[in-house]
């Protein structure tokens, strides 16, 4: 796809797509031309924007682990899930528990397409499409039901996902929405852009910036105060080390110390539970 040549039915290549343009910041092949012109002009003002992607990778393959090892968690559900890429959310869990059921959603019929594909064997994971802005849709799915018990506690992972929800579109009654769907015992991941304000003059005026260019070639991007983000676990015990940059979330002890790059303190990240 990186030549632009097959396009699936229904793909419009001439139009940016948020997933593919993650999917290039990650090393992906699944982009177009337009894609990577987006990403490339993000670069030009963060130019640790792969950087980013793969902090969210890595703090969502840490989350994971702990839910499925520590947690006991087996199934989850999550939304704008993006393409199939390296250290998907089936592979890390079935690593710990052979049985651990995946339900990935995304409104990008490109995902349903690869994630179709890719999936096709695997028998623990299925992907729908469908819309975080309309979570009945996403509750009432014939496959979501089918993979997931919920009468069990269920991981709600929500990376990078309700920052494009525009505040007209209350992300805050999306998120409580779905997670009042959740048992007793669920957990909801969250990692979210995160406008530092005062406290980084410099860090704030780049994440408006890049807001701009995601609202003027993506749709929508907010990038939200920690108050904000955390208003999304209203109800729920965050989990230490609270709401932190992606990569002081838990990191394994023999990572190397993470570079301070412009979108360290612009990307973060918690984990809660649902008593």
């Amino acid at each position: 796809m990186t030549r632009d040549k097959a396009v699936p039915p229904g793909i419009d290549p001439r139009i940016p797509s948020v997933a593919r343009v993650y999917d290039y910041f990650l090393g992906g092949k699944d982009n177009f031309e337009v894609d990577r012109q987006v990403a490339e002009h993000a670069k030009r003002i963060t130019p640790d924007g792969p950087a980013a992607g793969q902090a969210n990778r890595a703090f969502l393959r840490r989350v994971i682990r702990f839910l499925v090892s520590e947690a006991g968690i087996d199934q989850f559900l999550d939304i704008g899930s993006g393409l199939p890429t390296q250290g998907n959310v089936h592979e890390v869990a079935t690593e710990q528990n052979p049985k651990a059921q995946v339900v990935y959603v995304d409104n990008d019929p490109i995902v349903l397409t690869h994630g179709r594909a890719l999936l096709a064997a695997e028998g623990t994971a299925t992907v729908i499409q469908a819309d975080i802005r309309t979570p009945q849709e996403i509750l009432n799915h014939p496959d979501a039901r089918r993979f997931l018990d919920f009468d069990r506690p269920i991981g709600l992972l929500l990376f990078a996902i309700l920052h494009h929800l525009g505040d007209d579109e209350d992300p805050r009654a999306v998120a409580a929405e779905l997670i009042e769907a959740l048992p007793s015992g669920s957990y909801v991941a969250i990692s979210h852009f995160r406008d530092p304000g005062e406290r980084d003059p410099e860090g704030s005026r780049k994440a408006r910036e890049v807001e701009r260019v995601f609202n003027e070639s993506l749709g929508t991007g907010r990038w939200r105060t920690d108050e904000e983000i955390l208003s999304f676990a209203d109800g729920l015990t965050v989990l230490e080390p609270g709401l932190v940059p992606l990569a002081e979330w838990r990191p394994d002890p023999d990572a190397p110390a993470p570079t301070q790059t412009d979108t360290y303190h612009t990307f973060v990240g918690l984990l809660a539970r649902k008593p």
